[in-house]
């Protein structure tokens, strides 16, 4: 006997991606035997010190199991590809392009995407960062439809988690990317199969959020509080990171704490009349270190 899954199983799936965030969704598609024809990716970009080019993980995930990964640099080079393709079901995760309506219109019953805010909280680019920043006690994932306007189109389905107030933007990532491809995979049949159907969302209650820059991490005493210091530390690990200037040298925190006095010279007097503390840093060399290392190596 043929089920509801199993007929979702035989249906080609297009899948776009690029970030690490998307190759958790890839790969429970694949553990899951879906058919996934097609991976859009991002060109090849430079990376790391040397700036070498290298693949998203999700291009090498794809060739690693014999799936063709596509790379335009305009979406519309895929049409004739897509067209090829009877029916295709699309399904993105943090693919960083906009996707324009003539692709959107290929797919049957459309483009799936996991967002990870629970919208119409938090459309746009930084959800993750911003829910760290604000100092949300939850936060969550969307499954939705994919329309032109960005993160503006209806909801198949939500799943949100508790939040302590220490996460790190790394570990929030993680454990929303595993919790969106789990709410991926439970649905996806009646997706599919249109006995789950998308509710539009609320624009009225819209939230938005911004592309991040390098500038964003700059750590200003004058500008911000302590405790607005120590959440972006955590928010921006990775990218764009937090820095301030030690002297003539430009420190990145990876990890710091607030408190009512200075630790070290590092240590600097915010707004509000706290310290943050620098407990870790990465040094000029690249080095991750404590600040008691640094200022012993490098400020002595």
């Amino acid at each position: 006997m043929t089920t509801q899954t199993d007929m979702s199983k035989q249906r080609n799936i297009v899948f776009f991606g690029t970030e690490d965030f998307s190759l958790t969704a890839l790969s429970g598609l694949i553990e899951n035997n879906y058919n996934v024809r097609l991976v859009v990716t991002k060109p090849d970009a430079p990376r790391g010190r040397g700036h070498k080019l290298a693949s998203p993980a999700v291009k090498l995930l794809a060739e690693k199991h014999n799936i063709t990964a596509l790379q335009p640099r305009a979406l519309g080079d895929i049409r004739s590809v897509v067209e090829e393709l009877d029916q295709p079901v699309g399904v993105l995760s943090s693919y960083g392009k906009i996707v324009p309506e003539a692709i959107l219109n290929l797919f049957t019953p459309g483009i799936i995407n996991i967002h990870p805010s629970l919208l119409p909280l938090y459309r746009g680019p930084s959800p993750i960062e911003s829910a760290i920043l604000n100092n949300d006690t939850k936060t969550g994932v969307s499954i939705m439809k994919l329309v032109a306007a960005m993160d503006a189109g209806p909801v198949y389905v939500q799943a949100e988690i508790e939040l302590t107030g220490t996460e790190t933007k790394p570990e929030l990532y993680k454990r929303l990317a595993k919790l969106g491809t789990e709410l991926l995979i439970d649905h996806l049949p009646s997706i599919m199969d249109g006995s789950l159907l998308p509710q539009p969302q609320n624009d009225q209650a819209a939230s938005y959020c911004p592309l991040l820059s390098k500038a964003d991490g700059i750590l200003d005493p004058a500008r911000l509080t302590a405790e607005e210091a120590e959440r972006r530390v955590r928010a921006y690990a990775g990218y764009p990171k937090t820095r301030f200037n030690y002297g003539q040298t430009s420190l990145i925190v990876t990890k710091a704490h607030i408190s009512h006095q200075a630790k070290t010279p590092l240590d600097m007097r915010y707004r509000d009349g706290a310290y943050l503390v620098i407990d870790e840093l990465v040094a000029p060399s690249g080095r991750t270190m404590s600040a008691e290392a640094f200022l012993r190596g490098y400020a002595s």
